[in-house]
């Protein structure tokens, strides 16, 4: 059990279910399910990420990809975060597979893109670099749980990137 290889499988479901949306079409009672279902594979990837992942990488990171450095990685991710859940809450304000709905799915969509893009080349890629086989295994672990006990979902709660760090970063 690797976190790293268990977010990337998260990464390529996340995906799969996007396309999913696009092959459906317009109807609320097929899209309903499928959208609710992502919407809380988001949401508990990102909380999941938050309390478990930015944490160590915080510790352990020193920056890839093009990041400067672990701080900035998180920064970015926890901002990505937040706009993920920003497109989830505008979408639950809107009938599904209508058009705001699907503008506001299309928008958690790019950010999800851009988000799992950045996450790939720079957060996890550093953590592959600096982190132990051995702690890999072990927030593999953790993060499996957590997904697991959380499949119901979490509550939609947005971060202070600065604040974020600030209480993870010793």
């Amino acid at each position: 059990m690797d976190i790293v290889e268990l977010i990337l499988a998260d990464h390529h479901e996340q995906r799969r279910m996007f396309a999913l949306l696009d092959e459906i079409g317009d109807d609320p009672a097929l899209l309903e399910p499928v959208w609710r279902r992502l919407a809380i594979l988001l949401e508990v990837h990102a909380d999941a990420e938050e309390r478990l992942f930015y944490p160590r990488l915080l510790r352990v990171g020193a920056g890839a990809g093009g990041a400067d450095d672990a701080e900035d990685e998180t920064e970015d991710a926890i901002r990505d975060h937040d706009d993920i859940r920003d497109g989830i809450r505008r979408a639950g304000r809107h009938r599904t597979g209508s058009p705001e709905w699907w503008q506001a799915v299309t928008d958690t969509r790019i950010a999800n893109s851009d988000h799992m893009g950045e996450e790939e080349r720079e957060a996890l890629a550093d953590f592959r670099r600096h982190a132990s086989p051995q702690a890999r295994h072990e927030l593999g672990v953790q993060f499996a749980v957590y997904e697991a006990a959380h499949a119901g979902g979490v509550p939609l709660e947005d971060k202070d990137p600065a604040d974020y760090i600030r209480r993870h970063a010793s």
